[in-house]
């Protein structure tokens, strides 16, 4: 079969019925070859129009490449019968594609599914359904779940992710709504910025419109509300090989790596991608940042991976050789790696120290000292790129690896600044900070972030988390205090994983703040004031995945 020579048959919205009657609406693109062939599948709430493989893969490629395609708007979006309640029907609706469309006479008897975020959610909650049929799975930019690293992260809402997305993505279009209704979506979607400063004046359209999200705010991380439709609740169910590509900046990297993880640690064959790329931006480029051309995802050839992966595990095909299990883009060194797993194997941890205001190698500094933050509600610290996905996000304007100088400038914003580095220092694996805090009784965030300060003085942002104390956490052993009385607690904040290089001549630098908003909603509501305690009894650190022998 000659690839452009492949005439391509296509059979818009084609009815079908899921176990309760419903009727999904999907279109089918297949090879005009007269044979039955394997399927691909990808179930959006976004639109099965425009491009059929989505935003990141060709998907007349994957059929000149003798494969079926079927792109079906999920339950209750679009074309689709039911109502859309994010998340619980798609593991069942995702089976019951898989098995009608295995049983039509243009399939072989194989699928694939495959789809970004979302997409790629619906397509590892159905594998763990284990349809008959189901050969491999392709998750790009997918999640491990709803609630940590999806809905929250570190105990804070994700508020400036999660109402844009509800309004912009799920409700101006494919809701059906229209006139007033759709008026109005567009009206909170054009004044976001004012209702990220106040997120109340958007309850009444939530209410109406979607009322899934003030379920979202009612049922905290780890709540039994969250593990009806959670990846990583059902790693042992998925038996078939799982290809996970991501990005260093992607606001679901954390629930990406932990699915590579827990899929091997179950004995499922899982493959690992990860570029320096944010949610919607993925062709190595943001503000002041260029990565090379290298780091672009169609230069990468994305579409490609896919084929590699559904031909050897949907045809047999070997003629690649067998995939590297692990391919990251090391920042820094600006150059693709592989790697023999991840987490990756020959790390040592680096520990650097809180001194005053330096990051120091070596044992914990004997002197003690202290910085205060003061926490204005009225005027959080903005949100200075990052990985995260707000209103800028497919231009780079406020994810990826902003520079922090004029952040850093702020009164609330603590910097700790290591010496210029010697000779390079690789990073690869999952960054934390260990910080001793006593917050004020009404409760805290403590944000940190990792940053590459080059000798220009270019503060890099390489990665970044957040950790929410409630008033009940404000002193060890549980319970408010007044202000000042509180004992330090020791607060873990996960900042996330990187792979890079600093540079010889650059510096390692670590922020503290106590907002970081709009990505994270704002706590406490009132003006606060936090102390961050290093040194002698209270040796607050960051914790580096160093390299060995790099």
């Amino acid at each position: 079969m000659e690839y452009w020579r492949v005439h391509i048959v296509v059979e818009h919205d084609l009815k079908i019925p899921m176990r309760d009657g419903r009727l999904s609406s999907a279109d089918l693109y297949r090879p005009d070859t007269g044979g039955a062939v394997p399927v691909l599948i990808r179930r959006t709430p976004y639109g099965k129009s425009g491009n059929p493989g989505g935003a990141s893969v060709d998907g007349l490629r994957l059929v000149r490449s003798g494969y079926a395609l079927l792109v079906q708007d999920v339950r209750g979006r679009f074309g689709s019968d039911g109502t859309f309640d994010p998340y619980w029907n798609e593991a069942r609706d995702g089976a019951d594609t898989v098995a009608w469309a295995v049983a039509q006479p243009w399939c072989d008897g194989s699928a694939g599914m495959f789809g970004r975020s979302y997409e790629a959610m619906a397509a590892l909650l159905a594998a763990a359904e284990r349809p008959p049929g189901l050969a491999a799975v392709a998750s790009h930019m997918g999640g491990s779940g709803f609630d940590e690293g999806w809905t929250r992260q570190g105990g804070a809402f994700q508020t400036g992710f999660v109402l844009y997305w509800v309004l912009y993505d799920l409700l101006l279009d494919g809701a059906g709504l229209a006139g007033p209704e759709r008026a109005e979506v567009a009206e909170a979607v054009d004044r976001i910025d004012e209702l990220y400063r106040d997120p109340e004046a958007a309850a009444d359209l939530l209410d109406r419109l979607a009322p899934y999200y003030r379920e979202w705010c009612e049922h905290p991380t780890g709540h039994p509300y969250w593990k009806r439709a959670a990846p990583r609740e059902s790693y042992p169910a998925v038996e078939i090989p799982v290809l996970n590509l991501t990005g260093w900046y992607d606001i679901f990297l954390a629930g990406a790596l932990e699915n590579h993880r827990g899929f091997r640690e179950h004995g499922t064959e899982t493959s690992l991608v990860v570029g320096p790329w944010s949610h919607c931006v993925t062709g190595g480029i943001f503000p002041r940042r260029r990565y090379g051309l290298a780091a672009d995802e169609q230069r990468l050839d994305v579409t490609g991976l896919h084929l590699d992966h559904f031909d050897r595990h949907l045809r047999g095909r070997r003629d690649g050789g067998a995939p590297g299990r692990v391919r990251l883009f090391v920042t820094g060194a600006d150059e693709w790696r592989a790697f023999a797993d991840w987490p990756v194997p020959g790390t040592e941890e680096y520990v650097l120290h809180l001194d005053g205001r330096r990051l120091v190698p070596g044992p914990a500094p004997a002197a003690p000292g202290s910085d205060r933050i003061r926490h204005d509600p009225a005027d959080p610290v903005p949100t200075t790129g990052g990985a995260t996905a707000l209103p800028g996000q497919f231009t780079g304007g406020d994810c990826g690896p902003l520079d922090q100088r004029e952040v850093e400038r702020r009164d609330d914003v603590l910097c700790f600044t290591g010496a210029p580095l010697a000779e390079p220092l690789t990073v690869v694996g999952d960054v934390t900070l260990t910080v001793f805090v006593t917050p004020d009784a009404a409760g805290a965030d403590v944000t940190g972030k990792l940053v590459d300060v080059w000798p220009d003085g270019r503060a890099e942002l390489l990665c970044d988390g957040v950790r929410r104390l409630e008033p009940a956490d404000a002193v060890a052993g549980g319970g408010p205090a007044a202000e000042g009385s509180g004992e330090p607690a020791e607060v873990t904040v996960r900042l996330g994983a990187t792979g890079h290089v600093f540079r010889a001549g650059h510096r390692v630098r670590l922020e503290i703040a106590a907002s970081n908003a709009p990505r994270f909603d704002v706590h406490p509501p009132v003006v606060a004031h936090h102390t961050v305690h290093h040194g002698g009894e209270h040796p607050s650190l960051l914790r580096l995945p160093r390299l060995a022998g790099d």
